[in-house]
């Protein structure tokens, strides 16, 4: 897991994963001020070390001067071992009113240098002689990875165009949307989409995947929005890509902060939705896809920080994309997980978490073990304190009462972890479920729910399921596919169990494996 330094007023933003000759490199932003693309390598995705940043804002009076947003890096197609950036960029000129798309080159995904841009810098015509002198030696300067040579002859900085989208502050929303680049190609042909907006349509539902297809390297030309489903204010951070013979567009939405995507047969066909079109959770965001050897991999970050996503964001394991037999993609653990598990935890018994209680519940064959509570509420824990573990098991529910998962959860207090599973509705609800100061009266009693998740069961009642707690990072799987991924802090170390109202359990095949720590602390940046 990535982030940035603890207690600093930084953040990760938007990220891009590019897999090159055994290593993944990550391009971010770093908020709130959105001054620099940063870089970092990882040999397994999980442990992350800073490099040289990418890209820094532009000099002032540039197209670029005042933030840089969400970037894509990519093969440039017409001049092998050479690597394209697309990035949005902000200019101080309308208070970063409207936003524009640039490029940077690079020969080793290292060392950057800025396209030429047709651009003026519009600043102080009647600055004096001195001033105007002094303005012209400091932009005497080669292309960098902060400055952009002009050319009139640039097609950069690119913009909207009038005749499909939203291209001027006096429309819509009076903010200019055009951003999120991310470059596809198929074949000899190119196209850069992005997140736009069309020009008609209630204010707020005019969201679209805005497209331009590359005419010639660098030239770029307007077609009509890729898909606006009429519906969302922005289409961020939009991803394409083919999987056999069908196309999936994948979309973040501010409006259930969740990550979903949409399908076709054929580019300029109509994109469909299916019936469940979340590909990960609320609070996950930006996502963005890479592929490696084993396939395509789904990045993002998650934000601690509440709904405004600018503070205390992280960047969690990846997750590994696949398409079902029907047609739908799903996201299941990133295998590369499997690296951090350890010995496995005695789990032929459980004792009810009751510490009044010295009943023990054991499997007679060491494979099965039959839980009940008849009324009310009840818990049965494995032995041992964990901290990070991965709990893999068969849950068979019988009547029609309800079950969960229970983790590290404190014996005394009972604080720690509750995961309700309707087995029947394919519902799971992760909540945290803790003990106020005392003294505090009502506030004494502290409960929050983290994330919900759905899916669908041929055979309600009975799951295969796994949670994987590690380090902050909490997963958890149903028959394989992820329905709950996020980070949260609140609980570090407790008991792993499962829990009863009204029911009756069968737990087959239980496994239950220590997971060593993360070690990429919070001062991993500066100690690490």
């Amino acid at each position: 897991m990535f982030t940035e330094t603890e207690a600093s007023r930084k953040a990760i933003g938007d990220v891009d994963v590019l897999y090159h000759d055994g290593l993944y490199h990550l391009f971010h932003l770093v908020l709130p001020n959105h001054d620099f693309i940063a870089h970092a390598v990882s040999t397994d995705a999980i442990n992350w070390r800073r490099v040289s940043n990418a890209l820094f804002i532009g000099d002032p009076g540039s197209w670029d001067d005042l933030m840089l947003w969400t970037m894509a890096v990519s093969p440039d197609p017409h001049q092998p071992g050479r690597w394209r950036m697309f990035y949005t960029g902000l200019s101080r000129r309308e208070q970063g009113g409207i936003q524009r798309l640039g490029m940077a080159v690079s020969d080793d995904l290292y060392h950057w240098r800025k396209a030429p841009v047709n651009w003026r810098d519009e600043r102080g015509p009647h600055d004096p002689p001195a001033v105007l002198k002094a303005r012209e030696i400091a932009g005497q300067q080669p292309t960098s990875c902060r400055h952009s040579e002009l050319s009139p002859d640039s097609a950069f900085p690119l913009e909207p165009d009038p005749e499909y989208y939203e291209a001027t502050l006096d429309e819509g929303r009076h903010w200019v949307s055009f951003r999120d680049p991310y470059y596809y190609r198929e074949g000899d042909r190119g196209w850069l989409i992005m997140a736009a907006r069309t020009k008609t349509g209630p204010v707020v539902r005019r969201g679209c995947v805005g497209v331009m297809e590359e005419t010639s390297p660098g030239r770029f030309e307007t077609r009509p929005p890729l898909h606006h489903p009429g519906l969302y204010d922005d289409i961020e951070v939009p991803n394409l890509i083919k999987i056999e013979d069908e196309y999936y567009l994948i979309g973040s939405l501010r409006e259930d902060a969740k990550i979903r995507y949409w399908h076709t047969h054929q580019i300029g066909a109509p994109w469909r939705s299916y019936h469940d079109n979340v590909l990960l959770a609320q609070g996950n965001y930006a996502g963005r896809l890479c592929q490696d050897e084993k396939g395509w991999l789904v990045w993002n970050f998650f934000s601690l920080g509440g709904p405004d996503r600018t503070s205390h964001n992280i960047m969690p394991p990846p997750k590994r994309l696949q398409r079902t037999p029907g047609g739908l993609i799903r996201t299941t653990t990133f295998e590369g997980l499997d690296d951090w598990v350890g010995e496995r935890i005695e789990t032929r018994c459980v004792r009810p978490l009751d510490e009044q209680s010295t009943d023990q519940l054991c499997a007679v064959d060491g494979n099965q073990i039959e839980l009940a509570c008849e009324a009310g509420f009840r818990a049965f824990v494995f032995d041992g304190s964990i901290k990070s573990a991965r709990l893999r098991a068969k849950i068979d529910l019988h009547g029609l009462g309800k079950c969960g998962i229970v983790f590290r959860v404190d014996p005394q207090t009972y604080d720690g972890y509750y995961l309700s599973l309707d087995l029947l509705k394919g519902i799971a609800q992760l909540r945290a479920w803790q003990t106020g100061e005392p003294g505090s009266g009502e506030h004494m009693m502290q409960f929050r729910t983290l994330q919900g998740g759905n899916w669908h069961s041929e055979t309600p009642g009975e799951a295969e399921i796994q949670l994987i707690a590690f380090g902050h990072y909490l997963e958890f799987s149903v028959e394989g596919r992820v329905i709950l991924t996020l980070a949260d802090p609140t609980f570090s170390e407790g008991l792993f169990g499962v829990y009863l109202e009204s029911a009756k359990m069968c737990l087959r095949d239980v496994e239950l494996r220590r997971m060593g720590e993360p070690t990429q602390s919070p001062h991993h940046l500066v100690t690490g």
